[in-house]
């Protein structure tokens, strides 16, 4: 557990099972990087949008997920919209693409051999860790920043993101063993906490 926070919070347990909260600094060292934070989470919601889409080219024969996922894809692309407008109202330009360290090192538990059923696992759980955590990250925000209506604006993508990763579950849960699935994404969980210890929180990031 972090030094900082020992005590997991309910609204942490609540959201997902997220075994470790967002490091404290985080939310101060973002609230002096407002722009670097914006054109972060403008990126995280694009390539939100475009892994949906390679995931439906993929799995193009899984009805019921192409089915649930096309809708994901008009979502994400309008979150991205939405950020990028207030990053136009705030006289702010979208800056450039940064290395998303957090989610590279969850990459790296991702299956790479074995069958395809566990790769196709992990494609999903992947995707619902780092709904996950972004839904926390953007609980953070209402809640911690100064500027009052960010704090609002973060509220409501909060609220609307916040089935995504149980999304992402259920479809895996549709093709693959429930206590299969269960069971991996405790595995999930314990590596992401070991991941959010490794790195050290940076304003200018979503994750």
């Amino acid at each position: 557990m972090s030094e900082l926070d020992p005590v997991l919070s309910n609204d942490t347990k609540a959201i997902l099972g997220l075994q470790l909260p967002t490091d404290p600094r985080w939310i101060n060292l973002a609230q002096i990087s407002l722009e670097e934070v914006l054109t972060d989470h403008a990126y995280c919601e694009q390539k939100a949008a475009t892994t949906c889409i390679s995931i439906i080219q993929r799995y193009s024969e899984k009805e019921e997920m192409v089915t649930a996922l096309a809708p994901i894809v008009t979502e994400e692309w309008g979150h991205f919209r939405l950020v990028l407008a207030e990053l136009k109202k705030r006289g702010w330009k979208l800056g450039k693409q940064r290395r998303d360290e957090y989610v590279n090192a969850l990459l790296q538990f991702c299956q790479k051999g074995g069958s395809e059923e566990g790769r196709f696992l992990d494609q999903l759980l992947l995707m619902a860790m780092i709904e996950a955590r972004s839904c926390e990250r953007f609980k953070r925000l209402s809640e911690g920043l100064n500027d009052a209506y960010l704090r609002k604006f973060y509220r409501r993508f909060m609220e609307s993101e916040a089935g995504h990763y149980t999304l992402f579950i259920s479809l895996a849960e549709t093709y693959i063993n429930k206590e299969k699935v269960r069971s991996r994404w405790e595995e999930w969980l314990a590596y992401e906490a070991e991941v959010m210890k490794s790195l050290e929180p940076r304003g200018d990031r979503m994750h």
